[in-house]
Protein backbone atom coordinates (compact mmCIF):
# COMPACT_ATOMS: atom_id res chain seq x y z
CA UNK A 1 0.00 0.00 0.00
CA UNK A 2 1.40 3.37 -1.03
CA UNK A 3 2.37 5.72 1.76
CA UNK A 4 1.11 9.30 1.82
CA UNK A 5 3.58 11.89 3.00
CA UNK A 6 2.35 14.06 5.83
CA UNK A 7 1.74 17.77 5.49
CA UNK A 8 3.02 20.31 7.96
CA UNK A 9 -0.28 22.15 7.89
CA UNK A 10 -0.98 25.82 8.42
CA UNK A 11 2.07 27.62 9.71
CA UNK A 12 1.76 29.87 12.73
CA UNK A 13 3.39 33.28 13.10
CA UNK A 14 5.58 31.78 15.83
CA UNK A 15 6.97 29.32 13.29
CA UNK A 16 8.44 32.14 11.20
CA UNK A 17 11.42 32.81 13.43
CA UNK A 18 13.66 32.41 10.36
CA UNK A 19 16.34 29.85 9.71
CA UNK A 20 18.49 31.42 12.42
CA UNK A 21 19.05 28.11 14.22
CA UNK A 22 20.20 26.42 11.03
CA UNK A 23 22.07 29.38 9.60
CA UNK A 24 23.86 29.91 12.89
CA UNK A 25 25.58 26.58 12.24
CA UNK A 26 25.63 26.66 8.43
CA UNK A 27 26.11 30.38 7.69
CA UNK A 28 24.80 31.88 4.47
CA UNK A 29 28.23 33.39 3.79
CA UNK A 30 29.80 29.92 4.04
CA UNK A 31 27.29 28.54 1.55
CA UNK A 32 28.26 31.27 -0.91
CA UNK A 33 31.98 30.65 -0.36
CA UNK A 34 31.62 26.92 -0.95
CA UNK A 35 29.56 27.54 -4.08
CA UNK A 36 32.29 29.78 -5.42
CA UNK A 37 34.92 27.19 -4.48
CA UNK A 38 32.99 24.49 -6.33
CA UNK A 39 32.43 26.73 -9.33
CA UNK A 40 28.64 26.76 -9.09
CA UNK A 41 28.00 30.28 -7.79
CA UNK A 42 24.59 31.59 -8.89
CA UNK A 43 24.79 33.89 -11.92
CA UNK A 44 21.08 33.96 -12.74
CA UNK A 45 18.32 33.48 -10.19
CA UNK A 46 15.97 30.73 -11.25
CA UNK A 47 12.73 29.59 -9.66
CA UNK A 48 14.88 27.49 -7.33
CA UNK A 49 18.18 29.35 -6.73
CA UNK A 50 21.03 27.18 -5.54
CA UNK A 51 21.42 29.08 -2.26
CA UNK A 52 17.87 28.09 -1.41
CA UNK A 53 18.49 24.48 -2.48
CA UNK A 54 21.54 24.20 -0.21
CA UNK A 55 19.30 24.71 2.82
CA UNK A 56 16.49 22.73 1.23
CA UNK A 57 18.67 19.58 1.15
CA UNK A 58 19.22 19.90 4.90
CA UNK A 59 15.54 20.66 5.57
CA UNK A 60 14.34 17.65 3.57
CA UNK A 61 16.24 15.42 6.00
CA UNK A 62 14.81 17.22 9.02
CA UNK A 63 11.31 16.67 7.61
CA UNK A 64 11.68 13.03 6.62
CA UNK A 65 7.94 12.39 7.04
CA UNK A 66 6.96 15.28 4.79
CA UNK A 67 6.79 15.30 1.00
CA UNK A 68 9.53 17.12 -0.89
CA UNK A 69 7.01 19.59 -2.32
CA UNK A 70 5.68 20.33 1.18
CA UNK A 71 9.17 21.12 2.47
CA UNK A 72 9.63 23.52 -0.43
CA UNK A 73 6.24 25.12 0.31
CA UNK A 74 7.40 25.86 3.83
CA UNK A 75 10.52 27.61 2.57
CA UNK A 76 8.54 29.65 0.04
CA UNK A 77 5.88 30.55 2.58
CA UNK A 78 8.57 31.62 5.00
CA UNK A 79 10.13 33.90 2.39
CA UNK A 80 6.77 35.56 1.74
CA UNK A 81 5.99 35.93 5.44
CA UNK A 82 9.32 37.59 6.11
CA UNK A 83 9.12 39.70 2.91
CA UNK A 84 12.33 38.41 1.46
CA UNK A 85 12.05 38.48 -2.31
CA UNK A 86 13.64 35.58 -4.12
CA UNK A 87 12.96 34.99 -7.78
CA UNK A 88 11.48 31.64 -6.93
CA UNK A 89 7.74 31.71 -7.53
CA UNK A 90 5.73 28.50 -7.23
CA UNK A 91 6.97 25.15 -8.51
CA UNK A 92 4.15 23.09 -9.96
CA UNK A 93 5.97 20.48 -12.08
CA UNK A 94 7.44 17.37 -10.51
CA UNK A 95 10.76 17.82 -12.29
CA UNK A 96 11.60 21.19 -10.74
CA UNK A 97 13.06 19.89 -7.50
CA UNK A 98 15.18 17.06 -9.00
CA UNK A 99 16.49 19.40 -11.69
CA UNK A 100 17.49 21.99 -9.09
CA UNK A 101 19.13 19.30 -6.94
CA UNK A 102 21.08 18.05 -9.94
CA UNK A 103 22.33 21.56 -10.65
CA UNK A 104 23.55 21.81 -7.06
CA UNK A 105 25.25 18.40 -7.21
CA UNK A 106 26.75 16.16 -4.55
CA UNK A 107 30.26 17.63 -4.51
CA UNK A 108 28.96 20.92 -3.13
CA UNK A 109 27.27 19.19 -0.18
CA UNK A 110 30.43 17.19 0.55
CA UNK A 111 32.61 20.32 0.59
CA UNK A 112 30.01 22.18 2.67
CA UNK A 113 30.02 19.33 5.19
CA UNK A 114 33.82 19.33 5.39
CA UNK A 115 33.88 23.11 5.80
CA UNK A 116 31.20 23.37 8.49
CA UNK A 117 31.44 20.13 10.46
CA UNK A 118 34.41 20.30 12.81
CA UNK A 119 34.95 19.22 16.44
CA UNK A 120 32.95 21.63 18.61
CA UNK A 121 33.71 20.73 22.23
CA UNK A 122 35.46 23.29 24.43
CA UNK A 123 37.35 22.85 27.67
CA UNK A 124 34.03 23.53 29.45
CA UNK A 125 32.15 20.75 27.67
CA UNK A 126 31.36 17.94 30.10
CA UNK A 127 32.16 14.38 29.06
CA UNK A 128 34.31 15.15 26.02
CA UNK A 129 37.86 14.79 27.32
CA UNK A 130 39.81 12.09 29.09
CA UNK A 131 42.64 13.87 30.89
CA UNK A 132 44.31 15.88 28.09
CA UNK A 133 42.76 13.97 25.18
CA UNK A 134 39.67 14.79 23.14
CA UNK A 135 37.80 11.48 22.73
CA UNK A 136 36.79 10.55 19.19
CA UNK A 137 35.56 7.29 17.68
CA UNK A 138 35.49 5.69 14.25
CA UNK A 139 33.02 3.16 12.92
CA UNK A 140 31.04 2.25 9.83
CA UNK A 141 27.41 1.61 8.97
CA UNK A 142 25.02 1.34 6.01
CA UNK A 143 21.89 3.06 4.72
CA UNK A 144 19.12 1.52 2.61
CA UNK A 145 18.47 3.14 -0.77
CA UNK A 146 15.51 3.10 -3.17
CA UNK A 147 15.51 0.00 -5.37
CA UNK A 148 16.37 1.81 -8.60
CA UNK A 149 18.62 0.37 -11.31
CA UNK A 150 21.06 3.28 -11.07
CA UNK A 151 21.41 2.77 -7.31
CA UNK A 152 21.78 -1.01 -7.69
CA UNK A 153 24.50 -0.62 -10.32
CA UNK A 154 26.43 2.04 -8.42
CA UNK A 155 26.12 0.96 -4.77
CA UNK A 156 25.21 -2.72 -5.03
CA UNK A 157 23.31 -4.68 -2.43
CA UNK A 158 24.19 -7.46 0.00
CA UNK A 159 23.44 -11.10 -0.54
CA UNK A 160 20.74 -12.92 1.38
CA UNK A 161 19.89 -16.51 2.20
CA UNK A 162 17.65 -16.53 -0.87
CA UNK A 163 19.06 -14.36 -3.61
CA UNK A 164 19.82 -10.75 -2.70
CA UNK A 165 18.60 -8.19 -0.20
CA UNK A 166 15.60 -6.06 -1.09
CA UNK A 167 17.41 -2.73 -1.26
CA UNK A 168 20.78 -1.38 -2.42
CA UNK A 169 22.96 -0.08 0.39
CA UNK A 170 25.37 2.78 0.84
CA UNK A 171 28.29 2.06 3.15
CA UNK A 172 29.93 4.85 5.11
CA UNK A 173 32.56 5.40 7.78
CA UNK A 174 32.70 8.45 10.05
CA UNK A 175 34.68 10.09 12.84
CA UNK A 176 32.59 11.27 15.78
CA UNK A 177 33.45 13.50 18.72
CA UNK A 178 32.25 11.31 21.59
CA UNK A 179 31.16 13.95 24.08
CA UNK A 180 29.00 15.92 21.65
CA UNK A 181 28.11 13.24 19.05
CA UNK A 182 29.28 15.70 16.38
CA UNK A 183 30.35 13.88 13.20
CA UNK A 184 33.33 15.82 11.83
CA UNK A 185 34.51 13.55 9.02
CA UNK A 186 32.78 10.98 6.84
CA UNK A 187 33.19 9.11 3.59
CA UNK A 188 30.72 7.00 1.66
CA UNK A 189 31.02 4.30 -0.97
CA UNK A 190 29.50 1.20 -2.49
CA UNK A 191 28.32 -1.60 -0.23
CA UNK A 192 31.16 -3.88 -1.35
CA UNK A 193 33.84 -1.45 -0.18
CA UNK A 194 35.43 -2.55 3.08
CA UNK A 195 35.14 -0.27 6.08
CA UNK A 196 38.93 -0.27 6.49
CA UNK A 197 39.37 0.94 2.92
CA UNK A 198 36.96 3.80 3.52
CA UNK A 199 38.46 4.59 6.93
CA UNK A 200 41.88 5.36 5.45
CA UNK A 201 40.31 8.25 3.51
CA UNK A 202 39.31 10.17 6.66
CA UNK A 203 42.20 9.46 9.04
CA UNK A 204 43.82 12.74 7.94
CA UNK A 205 41.12 14.56 9.96
CA UNK A 206 42.70 13.31 13.18
CA UNK A 207 44.88 15.77 15.09
CA UNK A 208 47.36 15.72 17.94
CA UNK A 209 45.50 15.84 21.25
CA UNK A 210 42.82 13.42 20.10
CA UNK A 211 42.40 9.86 21.39
CA UNK A 212 40.87 7.70 18.66
CA UNK A 213 38.86 4.73 19.92
CA UNK A 214 38.09 1.90 17.50
CA UNK A 215 36.50 -1.53 17.67
CA UNK A 216 38.32 -4.72 16.66
CA UNK A 217 37.16 -4.41 13.04
CA UNK A 218 39.72 -1.61 12.71
CA UNK A 219 42.29 -3.22 15.02
CA UNK A 220 44.86 -4.15 12.40
CA UNK A 221 48.27 -2.96 11.28
CA UNK A 222 47.19 -1.09 8.09
CA UNK A 223 44.75 1.19 9.93
CA UNK A 224 46.82 1.57 13.10
CA UNK A 225 50.00 2.44 11.18
CA UNK A 226 48.19 5.10 9.14
CA UNK A 227 46.35 6.59 12.11
CA UNK A 228 49.50 6.90 14.23
CA UNK A 229 51.05 9.17 11.58
CA UNK A 230 48.44 11.86 12.25
CA UNK A 231 49.81 12.63 15.71
CA UNK A 232 46.65 11.46 17.47
CA UNK A 233 46.84 8.80 20.17
CA UNK A 234 45.04 5.52 19.63
CA UNK A 235 43.05 3.04 21.69
CA UNK A 236 42.02 0.05 19.57
CA UNK A 237 40.47 -3.24 20.47
CA UNK A 238 42.03 -6.19 18.64
CA UNK A 239 41.03 -9.79 18.14
CA UNK A 240 42.00 -12.17 20.91
CA UNK A 241 43.79 -14.52 18.50
CA UNK A 242 46.46 -11.92 17.70
CA UNK A 243 49.82 -12.64 19.28
CA UNK A 244 51.80 -10.02 21.16
CA UNK A 245 55.23 -10.80 22.68
CA UNK A 246 55.65 -9.30 26.16
CA UNK A 247 58.57 -6.86 26.21
CA UNK A 248 57.96 -5.12 29.52
CA UNK A 249 55.31 -5.48 32.23
CA UNK A 250 53.91 -2.55 34.20
CA UNK A 251 52.46 -2.41 37.70
CA UNK A 252 48.91 -1.79 36.39
CA UNK A 253 48.98 -5.13 34.53
CA UNK A 254 49.57 -3.71 31.06
CA UNK A 255 52.69 -4.54 29.08
CA UNK A 256 54.69 -3.31 26.11
CA UNK A 257 54.69 -5.25 22.86
CA UNK A 258 54.82 -4.69 19.10
CA UNK A 259 52.21 -4.75 16.37
CA UNK A 260 53.51 -6.30 13.16
CA UNK A 261 52.13 -6.25 9.61
CA UNK A 262 52.53 -10.02 9.22
CA UNK A 263 53.66 -13.18 11.08
CA UNK A 264 56.84 -13.17 9.01
CA UNK A 265 57.68 -9.63 10.19
CA UNK A 266 57.02 -10.74 13.75
CA UNK A 267 59.41 -13.67 13.44
CA UNK A 268 62.12 -11.41 12.01
CA UNK A 269 61.21 -8.55 14.38
CA UNK A 270 60.99 -5.99 11.58
CA UNK A 271 58.51 -3.21 10.77
CA UNK A 272 56.91 -3.45 14.22
CA UNK A 273 55.14 -0.58 16.00
CA UNK A 274 55.55 -0.42 19.78
CA UNK A 275 52.21 -0.60 21.56
CA UNK A 276 50.95 -1.07 25.08
CA UNK A 277 48.64 -4.03 25.69
CA UNK A 278 45.72 -3.98 28.13
CA UNK A 279 43.82 -7.21 28.78
CA UNK A 280 40.72 -7.51 30.96
CA UNK A 281 37.30 -9.10 31.39
CA UNK A 282 34.12 -7.36 32.45
CA UNK A 283 32.82 -8.34 35.88
CA UNK A 284 30.77 -11.51 35.48
CA UNK A 285 31.73 -11.87 31.81
CA UNK A 286 33.81 -14.53 30.08
CA UNK A 287 34.93 -12.62 27.01
CA UNK A 288 38.46 -11.25 27.15
CA UNK A 289 39.07 -7.74 25.85
CA UNK A 290 42.47 -6.97 24.35
CA UNK A 291 43.28 -3.30 23.77
CA UNK A 292 46.33 -1.75 22.16
CA UNK A 293 47.25 1.87 22.72
CA UNK A 294 49.90 4.33 21.64
CA UNK A 295 50.03 5.79 25.17
CA UNK A 296 53.04 3.83 26.38
CA UNK A 297 53.46 5.45 29.81
CA UNK A 298 50.99 3.93 32.32
CA UNK A 299 51.30 6.99 34.56
CA UNK A 300 49.77 9.14 31.83
CA UNK A 301 46.85 6.75 31.37
CA UNK A 302 46.50 3.79 33.77
CA UNK A 303 45.12 0.55 32.34
CA UNK A 304 41.88 0.54 34.39
CA UNK A 305 41.05 4.03 33.17
CA UNK A 306 41.72 3.18 29.53
CA UNK A 307 39.58 0.06 29.86
CA UNK A 308 36.72 2.26 31.05
CA UNK A 309 37.36 4.85 28.35
CA UNK A 310 37.22 2.22 25.60
CA UNK A 311 33.56 1.56 26.28
CA UNK A 312 32.80 5.19 25.41
CA UNK A 313 33.16 3.95 21.83
CA UNK A 314 29.50 2.95 21.94
CA UNK A 315 28.59 6.63 21.70
CA UNK A 316 29.20 6.46 17.95
CA UNK A 317 26.55 3.75 17.68
CA UNK A 318 24.13 6.12 19.41
CA UNK A 319 25.10 8.87 16.98
CA UNK A 320 24.30 6.63 14.03
CA UNK A 321 21.00 5.68 15.67
CA UNK A 322 20.10 9.37 15.87
CA UNK A 323 20.51 9.67 12.10
CA UNK A 324 18.96 6.36 11.07
CA UNK A 325 16.03 6.19 13.48
CA UNK A 326 15.31 9.74 14.64
CA UNK A 327 16.11 11.99 11.67
CA UNK A 328 15.31 9.35 9.07
CA UNK A 329 12.20 7.26 9.57
CA UNK A 330 13.10 3.83 11.04
CA UNK A 331 13.12 1.16 8.36
CA UNK A 332 12.71 3.60 5.47
CA UNK A 333 15.14 4.19 2.62
CA UNK A 334 16.66 7.48 1.63
CA UNK A 335 14.51 9.37 -0.87
CA UNK A 336 16.93 9.85 -3.76
CA UNK A 337 16.72 7.67 -6.86
CA UNK A 338 20.10 8.36 -8.47
CA UNK A 339 23.63 7.93 -7.04
CA UNK A 340 24.43 11.64 -7.36
CA UNK A 341 21.37 12.65 -5.35
CA UNK A 342 21.87 9.79 -2.87
CA UNK A 343 25.32 11.16 -2.00
CA UNK A 344 23.89 14.68 -1.83
CA UNK A 345 21.16 13.53 0.56
CA UNK A 346 23.70 11.58 2.65
CA UNK A 347 25.70 14.74 3.35
CA UNK A 348 22.43 16.59 3.95
CA UNK A 349 21.69 14.15 6.78
CA UNK A 350 25.15 14.67 8.25
CA UNK A 351 24.74 18.46 8.13
CA UNK A 352 21.30 18.21 9.73
CA UNK A 353 22.64 15.97 12.49
CA UNK A 354 25.60 18.30 13.06
CA UNK A 355 23.24 21.27 13.27
CA UNK A 356 21.10 19.60 15.92
CA UNK A 357 24.12 18.47 17.91
CA UNK A 358 25.71 21.93 17.72
CA UNK A 359 22.57 23.55 19.11
CA UNK A 360 22.40 20.92 21.85
CA UNK A 361 26.03 21.62 22.71
CA UNK A 362 25.31 25.34 23.02
CA UNK A 363 22.37 24.57 25.30
CA UNK A 364 24.50 22.20 27.40
CA UNK A 365 27.18 24.87 27.86
CA UNK A 366 24.59 27.39 29.06
CA UNK A 367 23.13 24.87 31.50
CA UNK A 368 26.56 23.52 32.56
CA UNK A 369 25.44 19.95 31.87
CA UNK A 370 26.59 16.99 29.81
CA UNK A 371 25.23 17.08 26.21
CA UNK A 372 24.31 13.41 26.72
CA UNK A 373 21.70 14.48 29.26
CA UNK A 374 19.72 16.35 26.59
CA UNK A 375 17.14 14.68 24.36
CA UNK A 376 18.09 14.48 20.69
CA UNK A 377 14.50 13.76 19.69
CA UNK A 378 13.31 16.77 21.66
CA UNK A 379 15.90 18.97 19.99
CA UNK A 380 14.76 17.81 16.55
CA UNK A 381 11.16 18.72 17.40
CA UNK A 382 12.17 22.19 18.56
CA UNK A 383 14.26 22.91 15.45
CA UNK A 384 11.58 21.59 13.10
CA UNK A 385 9.06 23.93 14.73
CA UNK A 386 11.28 26.93 14.24
CA UNK A 387 12.86 26.20 10.86
CA UNK A 388 9.86 26.66 8.60
CA UNK A 389 10.90 30.11 7.42
CA UNK A 390 13.72 31.12 5.18
CA UNK A 391 16.06 33.94 6.09
CA UNK A 392 17.94 34.77 2.94
CA UNK A 393 19.27 38.24 2.14
CA UNK A 394 17.42 39.77 -0.85
CA UNK A 395 19.51 38.57 -3.80
CA UNK A 396 21.13 40.91 -6.21
CA UNK A 397 19.08 39.49 -9.08
CA UNK A 398 20.63 39.66 -12.50
CA UNK A 399 19.71 37.94 -15.73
Amino acid sequence: MARTKANIGELRNSDFLTLASLMGVVPYSTVLEVMHKCGIATRRYRKLPMELMAYYIICMTLYAKVSLQEVLRCLFEGCDKLRFKLSCGIITGRGGIPNARNRLGAEFMRVLFETVCLPIATSKTIGTFYRKWRLVAIDGSTLDLPDEKANRDFFGRPGASRGKAAFPKLRFVALLEIGTHAIFAAVQGAYKEHENTLAKKILSHLKAGMLLIADRGFGCYPIYSEAIKTGADLLFRVRGIMKFPCLKTFADGSYLSKLYPSPNDRRKDINGITVRIIEYRLKGGKEKYVLITSILDPELAPAPELAAVYHERWEIEMGYDEIKNHLKEPGNCLRSKTPELVIQEFYGYLLAHFTIRSLMHQAALKASCDPDSLSFTGAVRVVCRKITAAHFPPPACSD
